[in-house]
């Protein structure tokens, strides 16, 4: 029997989700014991988990609708009901509307998975759609809505992101960005040009030291550019729904289409004036007797050879 048909094998890409789930909710447990980087450290493990699951059943031909079901489960429990009770027991125990927030959340959260559930049946959606994710994706919201929390626990004390009012207030927004129909850039469809792997992997290896260091100060600056990157993602969306002759086009031949358009939109240079005055043709009339004779030297053109 070959190992892509054997029982443990296709098990392997489920335990991985289960594994996911248990490591975001977590987080909770750790937050009621004031341990800020360990709440942390949880739903960022359930995230790396979360992108492992999926390409290790592709690749071991694991997929099944139960693993699918299951994945957006544990991406509900991680990634909206962890992080939303994380942050009320950190900081919104004493209000109310905490409570409220944190459940606006999870719910939120619990949409955007739905939603993107039945965006993987729709076919009427353009070829270059697979590159974008529908809204901010749950991993990367989950951990959006963690960030006041990761700069309290690298520096040490609430500052004025901690606010109380302020945190609800990023809680909403970040669930916003997850349930919106803001394009994002998906990670799954992105090619690396072969010039690009070797400063790609310098450039993992710097990020990986960088982790290892300063863990807490570095996903805080990877979430602060995520959200940077939106305006350039909605940017690009539109750009493809206007020119289908670049939705199959490889990257090269995308930089070309691009470049191309931008000149049409620009303003030819002007051309050399004297030198269509040269050209111009002055048509032959016969000059009265006495009278003052054409010089061509004066108009300072010169005579064309047909003439």
């Amino acid at each position: 029997m070959s190992m892509r048909t054997t029982p443990g094998v296709r098990l392997l890409p489920n335990a991985i989700t289960v594994l996911a789930m248990c490591a975001g909710l977590s987080a909770v447990q750790f937050a009621l014991d004031q341990n800020l980087p360990g709440a942390i450290a949880a739903v960022a493990t359930a995230a790396v988990l979360d992108g492992l699951d999926g390409r290790i059943a592709r690749l071991l031909d694991a997929t099944s609708k139960m693993g699918a079901e299951l994945d957006s489960l544990a991406d509900a429990m991680s990634f909206g009901v962890a992080p939303a009770l994380t942050l009320y027991a950190w900081h919104l125990q004493n209000n109310r509307l905490g409570w409220v927030i944190a459940l606006l959340f999870a719910v939120c959260m619990v949409l955007r998975l739905a939603r993107f559930n039945t965006l993987l049946d729709d076919e009427d959606q353009p070829p270059f759609a697979k590159e974008f994710f529908v809204g901010v994706p749950a991993p990367a919201a989950g951990l959006l809505a963690l960030l006041p929390l990761t700069l309290t626990a690298h520096f040490g004390y609430q500052g004025w992101w901690a606010n109380q009012v302020l945190v609800m207030i990023w809680m909403v927004l970040v669930a916003a960005l997850a349930v919106s129909r803001v394009p994002t850039l998906s990670l799954k469809t992105a090619k690396v040009p072969p010039r690009a792997v070797a400063p790609l992997l310098v450039l993992v290896a710097a990020l990986a030291a960088a982790i290892i260091v300063f863990p807490l100060i570095s996903l805080a600056i990877a979430m602060v550019l995520y959200l940077l990157h939106v305006p350039y993602a909605v940017y690009r969306y539109q750009w493809l729904a206007k020119h289908p002759e670049a939705w199959s086009a490889p990257p090269r031949e995308r930089r070309a289409i691009r470049r191309r358009s931008r000149r049409r939109l620009g303003l030819r240079p002007p051309r050399n004036i004297a030198g269509a005055a040269r050209r111009v043709r002055l048509p032959r009339r016969p000059t009265a007797p006495g009278g003052p004779r054409r010089s061509w030297r004066r108009l300072e053109l010169r005579r064309n050879r047909e003439d």
